[in-house]
């Protein structure tokens, strides 16, 4: 018997023994306590500095909306239509036009409760680069679509098929070595979620 063989033989001899798959009822039961699950949303949100407005209906929400006069507002709700300036920008798909939007206000799949994560898919940001070039974003969710954590995330996303999603969670952030946080260095320099909760 050579080295190679030995060794070989060795590691086959070494396994450890198999383990049968978690089970998935944890993340059923976590799933199931839907009611903590609004509020460990809008403190992680907090925390990473989102600020979260709870709001009954779109109406609502408007109400909540303060636009400096000639901002440039690009959002895909039908509700909020009237508040977008430049409609044509948002069909047209026109990435290098979005640079001075003021304020994106994007519909999100759904939200994760434990990281604060919202899920948008290229259908509801038009064009990629929207939720990372305007200056403030807003996101709105439905309560009853906030999720326990990435496992459920996951599951999901699964089985659906987009040219372009991304998690978004919090506004941008950087800090160097000096410590010093800087919102808004790589993109919005804040981040609004509404959670429709009726």
């Amino acid at each position: 018997m050579n080295s190679r063989d030995k060794i070989l033989a060795d590691v086959r001899r070494n396994q450890p023994p198999l383990v049968a798959a978690p089970d998935m009822a944890v993340w059923e039961e976590k799933a199931a306590a839907k009611g903590a699950l609004l509020e460990t949303f809008a403190t992680v949100a907090g925390n990473v500095g989102s600020r979260v407005v709870l709001v009954d209906s779109i109406a609502e929400l408007k109400a909540h909306l303060v636009i400096a006069p000639g901002a440039r507002v690009l959002t895909s709700i039908p509700g909020l239509l009237d508040l977008a300036k430049d409609a044509a920008l948002f069909a047209n798909n026109a990435p290098h036009e979005m640079e001075n939007v003021e304020l994106a206000i994007l519909q999100a799949e759904f939200g994760v409760a434990e990281n604060s994560a919202l899920w948008v898919t290229e259908k509801q940001m038009g064009t990629r680069v929207l939720p990372f070039i305007c200056q403030h974003l807003a996101l709105v969710v439905k309560s009853t679509d906030i999720v326990p954590d990435m496992h459920a995330a996951y599951l999901r996303t699964q089985g659906t098929d987009h040219g372009f999603a991304a998690f978004i969670a919090g506004p941008s952030k950087t800090a160097d070595i000096e410590q010093s946080l800087v919102l808004g260095a790589h993109g919005p320099r804040s981040l609004v979620i509404f959670v429709l909760v009726s």
